[in-house]
């Protein structure tokens, strides 16, 4: 009798045999079955609602909702991945996304994603960003986010700065808040109603403000800032600001800030105006030669389209936990890089979240550099396991190979650190579909 292995084209069974071997799972990969969606809920100084996908097979993956979402964006989502086969992400991804929207909204779609890309990997034994096309670097550039000091000083900036640069980051991010420029006398025409001082005096509705104006001296105050800040670091280090406006500014007040501030060669204006401004973006944008940079609030490809088109901003900025995920957040960069426009990733979640992003970033040919925002809180790293204690020696995290996100769950760092009493606990009262998520065999009635 002939060898198989004998036979062009043919591989001996025995050989397949050794190949699903190697596959972690308890049977093949067509039987595994989701069967339940846990969470607990961390406190920081953005909440982390972090999810865990079980299935049949006793593999799990683990994901998060954007910072300073709820739970429930991912739980409304339960009884549809019940009894789904995870290996099929496209197919739930597709069911899912109808139901989610811009902001923390699209936190459950791109938290549930990033589950099951990790759970899969598992099951595989592969690194995620393998499932988006390889990798085009073995390290992520990463960018400090940096809050606004107490003292909202040149000299606070200055030594706020100072302690980034100290942690070997070669990118920061400085946050110039709306506050800067009503604490500076007569920086501002004006003043913010009680209604705004409510909210911290971050937020007016359109056409509903008090006819506040930057003037000339806040201007200065702001380039003064700046200017002690790249005084500081020195000019080997990439700098770029926060959003700084949250709609106080028109358009024209910030391409004069935005020209002010052109002699320190800042990466990017990050949302210098609104998030559904398109227009206003683009007017921004071509109106100064300092980079714009915005995204973070917008849901899949669909939302960031325009945008894009438009050549709106210089530097696309989607958050992974909003834009859809890892593989729509890679669609969207590469839909970027065809016209011209590179990506930078914003993040302000868990470490869960921080590697998914360094997956993906690792995929993105156009690639500028990853936000971390958990640089001030002790506890964040030990939130999971597998995540090296210099994870950022030279300003860069090294791409793991491990399957999946690269890391797992840390179940006492995560209890030590809960908003609410509950790690992991059960959920069933989720299992159930909600109006809205109608079934052909389910009847209203019951």
């Amino acid at each position: 009798m002939t060898n198989p292995s004998d036979t062009p084209g043919r591989m001996d069974p025995t050989q397949i045999g050794r190949v699903e071997d190697a596959v972690s799972t308890y049977s093949r990969p067509s039987e595994l079955k989701i069967t339940d969606m846990r969470l607990a809920v961390v406190c920081s100084n953005y909440d982390y609602p972090i999810l865990r996908i079980d299935t049949n097979q006793g593999v799990y993956g683990i994901g998060e909702v954007r910072d300073a979402g709820h739970k429930e964006n991912a739980l409304q989502f339960k009884s549809m991945l019940l009894g789904q086969n995870p290996c099929n992400i496209d197919m739930i991804f597709r069911a899912m996304k109808r139901f989610g929207n811009w902001g923390r909204e699209g936190g459950g779609v791109s938290g549930i994603e990033i589950a099951l890309w990790d759970l899969i990997g598992k099951v595989y034994g592969v690194p995620c960003y393998q499932f988006l096309g390889g990798k085009y670097r073995d390290k992520v550039r990463l960018y400090a986010d940096t809050p606004a000091p107490e003292e909202a000083t040149p000299e606070g900036y200055r030594k706020a700065l100072e302690g980034r640069k100290a942690l070997g980051l070669t990118f920061i991010k400085f946050d110039i808040r709306p506050q800067l420029f009503w604490d500076t006398e007569d920086g501002a025409i004006g003043q913010p109603s009680p209604y705004e001082y409510t909210l911290g005096k971050r937020w007016r509705a359109p056409g509903g403000g008090t006819g506040t104006r930057i003037t000339e001296k806040g201007i200065a105050r702001a380039v003064e800032v700046v200017s002690a800040i790249r005084q500081a670091v020195g000019w080997e280090i990439a700098l770029c600001t926060d959003h700084f406006g949250h709609g106080l500014m028109t358009a024209k007040e910030v391409i004069r800030l935005g020209e002010a501030l052109e002699p320190y060669d800042l990466a990017w204006l990050e949302d210098p105006m609104p998030w559904y401004d398109i227009d206003g973006h683009k007017q921004v944008t071509d109106a100064i030669k300092t980079p714009t940079a915005a995204g973070e609030e917008l849901y899949l490809w669909d939302g960031f389209r325009e945008m894009i088109e438009k050549r709106a901003v210089d530097i696309i900025h989607p958050d992974l936990l909003t834009s859809g995920g890892m593989l729509e957040t890679k669609k969207i960069a590469d839909y970027a890089e065809r016209h011209g426009l590179p990506t930078a990733l914003h993040f302000a979640g868990s470490p869960i979240a921080f590697m998914a992003n360094v997956h993906c970033a690792a995929a993105i040919p156009s690639f500028v550099a990853l936000e971390h925002h958990g640089l001030d809180l002790p506890f964040w790293q030990g939130l999971v396991t597998g995540l090296e204690d210099a994870y950022m020696e030279g300003g860069f995290v090294t791409v793991p190979d491990k399957p999946g996100l690269g890391v797992d769950l840390d179940l006492e760092g995560i209890e030590a650190n809960l908003r609410f009493p509950g790690l992991f606990e059960s959920t069933d009262e989720w299992n159930n579909p909600k109006l809205g998520f109608w079934q052909p065999d389910r009847r209203w009635d019951k």
